[in-house]
Parts: C-alpha cells; sequence; structure tokens
C-alpha cells in the first residue's frame, strides 16, 4: 500500500527548552523552509533566548513563519513583550508569531524569582495588555495613577496571539483572547473537549471568530519502532520529572495514571529510558511515535483532531535527523529516510 505524505503547508518543527544548539536550530530551521513547511516555533527556559534565536533565523530565512512557542508571561513585562514582538515582526517582513504561556512553578520561582501565584490571572491579563500595545493603543492600566503610555512604533502588520494552554482555565484564556491554542502533551480526545470549551467560551463572550488550533506534538520517529520507543521514553520521563508537577498532573487527570506509574518505576535516569509494556499506550496517544515509514499516517491522526501540526523536535539529536523526520511526513517513506541539510 502507498502512503501519501501530509501536505507541507499543514505542518511546522518546534524545538523545546531542552534544545540549546542554535546551528541545530538554525540547520533544521532552513531544511524546513525548504521543504514548504509553515512555521519554525522556539521555545524559551533557562538555555536559548527564543526571541533572539528567532531573530537570527529572520535574517536567514525569507518565507516559513516564525512563533515563540512559548515564552512564559513571568519572564518579561507586557510592554518588554509587545516591544520585542514588534521588532521580530519587522525583521520578519510579517512573519511573526507571538506565543505566551502560563509557565510552570519550578521556573517561574527558581529562575525569574517570581511567586507562581494565579497564573491564570496572570495569562489574561498580559495578553490583554500585549494585545493593547501591538495595536497601538494605551497600556490598559497602570499603577499608582500613573499615566498609561503607548508603543511609538507599533508594527503595521498586526502580530497573531498564540496562547499555550493544558488545563481548562487557561483554554479560556486562549477562547477569549487568542488567535490560535497551542495544546502540548495532550492526547486527541483532550484537544477534542478543548475544542469545545474554546467554542462554547468564545459564544458566551460573542466573538465571532474562533482560535484555530495547533496541536504540538513530541516526535519519536526513527528507522524502526524499538528506536522509536526510546525516543518517547526519554520525552515521558523528561516530562514527567523535570518540569514540575502541571504536566504529569494533567496525564492523570486525562486517564493515565496506570502508564505514569510504569513510567517512572521503570526510570530512574531520562538519559537512558525505558518505555515499559504498560506505558505504550500513553506514549501512543501523546506521541508522534513509530517509524519513519509510519510518519504521515501518524501525522493524519492528528490533523484530523487540530488545524495544524507542530513536530515538536526531540531534543539531543542531530539536524539531520530531524530533517529526516521533516522529510518523512512531507515526501512520504519513499524518500523520507536519510535527509541531509548540510550539516
Amino acid at each position: 500500500m502507498t502512503v501519501s505524505a501530509v501536505p507541507a503547508e499543514s505542518i511546522g518543527v518546534s524545538f523545546t527548552p531542552f534544545e540549546d544548539r542554535v546551528e541545530v536550530i538554525e540547520a533544521v530551521a532552513a531544511h524546513a523552509e525548504a521543504r514548504g513547511l509553515a512555521f519554525v516555533a522556539v521555545a524559551e527556559a533557562m538555555s536559548l533566548a527564543a526571541p533572539i534565536v528567532l531573530a537570527r533565523l529572520a535574517e536567514r530565512t525569507q518565507r516559513i513563519g516564525l512563533m515563540t512557542g512559548v515564552l512564559s508571561v513571568w519572564s518579561r513585562t507586557p510592554a518588554t513583550l509587545a516591544l520585542t514582538a514588534a521588532e521580530l515582526q519587522r525583521l520578519s517582513a510579517g512573519r511573526f508569531t507571538l506565543g505566551l504561556g502560563a509557565g510552570t512553578a519550578p521556573i517561574t520561582e527558581g529562575f525569574h524569582g517570581q511567586a507562581w501565584t494565579a497564573p491564570v490571572d496572570r495569562l489574561q491579563q498580559t495578553c490583554a495588555a500585549v494585545r493593547a500595545l501591538l495595536a497601538g493603543e494605551r497600556l490598559p492600566a497602570a499603577p499608582g495613577g500613573a499615566r498609561p503610555l503607548r508603543l511609538s512604533y507599533p508594527p503595521r502588520t498586526a502580530v497573531p496571539l498564540a496562547v499555550g494552554a493544558i488545563t481548562s482555565p487557561s483554554i479560556r484564556v486562549a477562547a477569549t483572547i487568542a488567535d490560535q491554542w497551542l495544546p502540548f502533551l495532550l492526547p486527541p480526545a483532550a484537544i477534542d473537549a478543548g475544542r469545545e470549551l474554546i467554542a462554547a467560551v468564545a459564544a458566551e463572550e460573542q466573538r465571532s471568530t474562533l482560535p484555530s488550533v495547533t496541536a504540538a506534538v513530541p516526535v519519536a520517529l526513527a528507522s524502526d519502532r524499538a528506536s522509536a520507543a526510546k525516543i518517547a521514553a526519554r520525552w515521558l520521563v523528561t516530562y514527567a520529572t523535570r518540569m514540575g508537577p502541571v504536566y504529569p498532573r494533567v496525564l492523570r487527570a486525562h486517564g493515565y495514571g496506570r502508564e505514569l506509574d510504569a513510567l517512572l518505576e521503570a526510570n530512574g535516569d531520562s538519559r537512558d529510558a525505558v518505555l515499559p509494556s504498560k506505558a505504550t499506550r500513553l506514549a501512543d496517544d501523546v506521541l508522534i511515535l513509530g517509524a519513519y515509514d509510519e510518519a504521515p499516517d501518524l501525522c493524519r491522526r492528528w490533523l484530523d483532531h487540530a488545524d495544524a501540526l507542530a513536530l515538536v523536535a526531540p531534543f539531543g539529536i542531530s539536524a539531520t535527523d530531524i530533517s529526516a523526520t521533516i522529510d518523512a511526513v512531507v515526501s512520504g517513506p519513499a524518500t523520507g529516510i536519510g535527509a541531509t541539510d548540510g550539516t
């Protein structure tokens, strides 16, 4: 049976905060643009400053969309976010999307030195303030009776706002203010439920247009399923142990408690992680897991639930291997293995 490729215009590539190799991001971004992908997204935590990386990409690419995927609303003031977004929109000639999220307690408190209190309120207020400033309006509120100011040089091309959200309260924020919802590490059923919630909230708010949905799905593809399972295990162990309690709590709420327990019992070190059979359902439900020749069908499954798909690149693998994954998706298995990108 012939397996057809997935349309490149519905696919992007995304990098996690664990990716700290700028040269890999640049090489993959160039390859993604050459293959016709829609966008490249760069996340931020404690390694690279995502806006600076994206500024480099803006100068090295011509067509592909650029996105922060995502910036924490605790990392910068709304004014700084708006200034950054406006400049990236100018540098990229209108290709930039600002992705924001509520962050996590470990990064907010241990790195930014701020108490992670009322994160959903912070997300809502920051999105509203950034949206107003980018539109050329004054800051919605200034403390102490100060006169609210506005950007002196707002972007000529509007900056789309994307919100990364995996809990119902944050998804409600996306429904009220975002142009795009970015679910991450959620199963398809949860994305469907999120879309229903967005539609209901938008109706309550009398919003005429709904945010589009770009599913950000970690990729665990390799030449065979056994090798892919090792990548999958590292993904799951990392996000179950190193990113605070949010991700495991959400996955347990969606019915994956038994799988998480089995995964954690089998692994003490994410660098040499294994995927126990009892955790296979979780891996299959929240990752793109399989051999290269399965990639198009696996991606189409996600596109049945989302408008677009962000292939979240595994951390620690080569640019050539990430590019081979892109090729497997957009070219089909006949030409999808062994791609080169000049690295």
